[in-house]
């Protein structure tokens, strides 16, 4: 049992499990899952749909933070990808053809690769801090998504790109299984291949892992892109799902979700050690935490404060130090020794007790030689 308790995930999945509960008390029928017309819908089924976003760019965080880098410009690529995705399908003639739609997909990827490839230069090649080199990003970005929108919310009518966030395939809502196979894929590059081990070796210590062979700016410079595609796939399902792109809104403070969600799921800001697993129970706990005001009715103008409680809750429950210090069990003081020169009476013992015991609340009896 104590090897459960002390796993990373214990806390988080007991969290996630009681918001779960609470939910299943304020809104009836919380745990059902129905079938309409060929698709799945239910509450539960709306969690990871919504909180489908969050994972992708979650899950680009943890291999950057794996690294001891940092990636706050997520949110402004994700509004970058949107609008130019949406810039694009609407100046279309045939907004519903699929080879339009793949060719505005393909754009805004590839501008988010571009974006990762800027901030890896920075933080690889120029070695500025990454969250300075970030950040850069993280305030143009914002203001060329406005430029790319021209300050305005662009709106589409496209139904094969409103399948990206807001469509079904298979039963499922499609940004569950593009989810599916982004985890898929990257559980299988760095745990099944030697990329895993390159990125924390890289992230416990990058200039021994130069000295060593590894090229641990091409690793960095890889691990920046990859959040950026994540954070342009999330940009496009946020804005396929509303049908609409907003430079200003679109994925405002998702990269301090992400950030969050990585903590929770048991990877260290100082790089090295990862997991993955966790930070998809991070992000579940984030979105399953938000349903969880609504349904409660928690004032709006508290929200903030609440979630903040939460998270902040869970993070103390994950501190093995706080654990120790919270749930410590009282020890018994171990006995004083004798000092040099003198030894205690083995005769002198405790009724019913073995050699060298004392009675209870007695000192023992000492023999000067």
């Amino acid at each position: 049992m104590n090897a459960v308790v002390k796993h990373r995930l214990f806390w988080p999945a007991l969290v996630l499990v009681l918001l779960l509960l609470l939910n299943v008390l304020f809104t009836d029928g919380f745990l059902s899952i129905q079938m309409r017309d060929g698709h799945l819908y239910g509450s539960v089924i709306d969690i990871f749909r919504f909180g489908a976003p969050l994972i992708l760019v979650a899950v680009g965080m943890t291999l950057v933070i794996a690294t001891g880098g940092i990636d706050l410009s997520v949110g402004s690529v994700v509004a970058i990808s949107g609008a130019l995705s949406c810039l694009w399908i609407s100046g279309l003639d045939d907004q519903n053809g699929v080879g339009g739609v793949l060719v505005a997909v393909g754009l805004a990827l590839a501008l988010s690769l571009v974006l990762g490839v800027w901030n890896g230069f920075l933080v690889a090649g120029a070695g500025i801090q990454p969250i300075i080199a970030t950040l850069i990003l993280m305030v143009a970005g914002r203001g060329l998504a406005q430029l790319i929108t021209d300050g305005q919310i662009i709106t589409v009518n496209s139904a094969p790109y409103k399948l990206i966030g807001g469509g079904y395939w298979l039963t499922l809502p499609f940004g569950i299984i593009v989810v599916l196979v982004v985890l898929a894929l990257t559980a299988f590059l760095t745990r099944r291949l030697a990329l895993g081990l390159l990125i924390e070796s890289v992230g416990g210590n990058a200039e021994a892992s130069r000295l060593a062979g590894i090229r641990s700016r091409s690793v960095i410079i890889m691990v920046y892109m990859f959040a950026a595609l994540c954070a342009g796939i999330a940009g496009l399902m946020i804005s396929s799902n509303v049908s609409s792109a907003d430079g200003n809104n679109a994925g405002l403070w998702i990269e301090l979700d992400a950030i969050l969600a990585v903590v929770i799921g048991g990877t260290s800001l100082s790089g090295g050690r990862f997991s993955l697993g966790g930070t998809v129970l991070g992000a579940l706990i984030i979105q399953t935490l938000t349903t969880t005001i609504y349904s409660i009715g928690v004032p709006p103008e508290t929200t903030l404060l609440f979630k903040a409680l939460v998270v902040t809750v869970v993070c103390l429950l994950q501190s093995p130090a706080f654990r120790e210090k919270a749930f410590r069990r009282r020890r018994r003081p171990a006995p004083v020794p004798a000092p040099a020169g003198e030894k205690t009476d083995p005769g002198d013992r405790g009724e019913g007790e073995g050699p060298g015991a004392t009675s209870a609340g007695a000192a023992p009896r000492r023999v000067h030689r």
